[in-house]
């Protein structure tokens, strides 16, 4: 469920404002309140947990962080991802990391996953174009209950992952299905597979 706050800010009023309590997003400067369902934070919880365990056996860089934003291009825009994982070794190259627990720049983020709700319109075509325009290698889309619009998962609608994998500046899209083995650029080596 989303909630506008109807006030127009900037991004540095949003960040200024940030309260320690709730989840929010700054789209074209308004003040978005996110509010998961169970399901979306139980889907949400298994895909962190699976990849945090790849990035401890593999001994990979990454922090998970649960509550930092990432500045899009967008004008006054900042989204606070499902699951986002940064190279811990980029944010002393992050401006913003220690004021505002905030991530400016495409390469500090190897991966980042969102879990699709009822704005999935935002999933998969604003983030979409920003995270591509930022530099992120890899975005996930996880649909685990289909409601993406047909021109995004198909027809008929299902369950589905979605990986953009950034090849020569722009994303190459590979989608999961019941049973399909995840591939992604990102954990090469991950042996898990998308289900309901």
């Amino acid at each position: 469920m989303i909630q506008a706050i109807p006030k127009h800010v900037t991004f540095d009023e949003f960040i200024a404002w940030y309260p320690e309590n709730g989840r929010y997003e700054l789209i074209d400067g308004q003040i978005i309140e996110m509010q998961p369902t169970g399901k979306h934070e139980e889907v949400t919880e298994f895909i962190s947990r699976q990849l945090i365990l790849e990035t401890s056996r593999l001994q990979l860089p990454y922090r998970f962080p649960t509550r930092a934003l990432v500045k899009a291009p967008s004008w006054e825009t900042g989204y606070l991802p499902d699951v986002l994982i940064v190279d811990r070794n980029a944010l002393r190259s992050e401006p913003l990391w220690e004021k505002a627990a905030t991530i400016t720049q495409g390469t500090s983020i190897p991966l980042v996953v969102e879990v699709v709700t009822t704005n999935w319109e935002n999933d998969y075509a604003r983030k979409v174009e920003d995270y591509e325009t930022m530099g992120i290698q890899e975005y996930w889309i996880s649909d685990y209950l289909g409601l993406g619009g047909k021109r995004y998962i198909g027809n008929p609608k299902q369950p589905t992952l979605s990986v953009y994998q950034l090849v020569n500046g722009e994303y190459q899209i590979s989608q999961f299905r019941e049973n399909d083995r995840i591939k992604s650029r990102t954990f090469p080596q991950l042996n898990w597979y998308f289900c309901r």
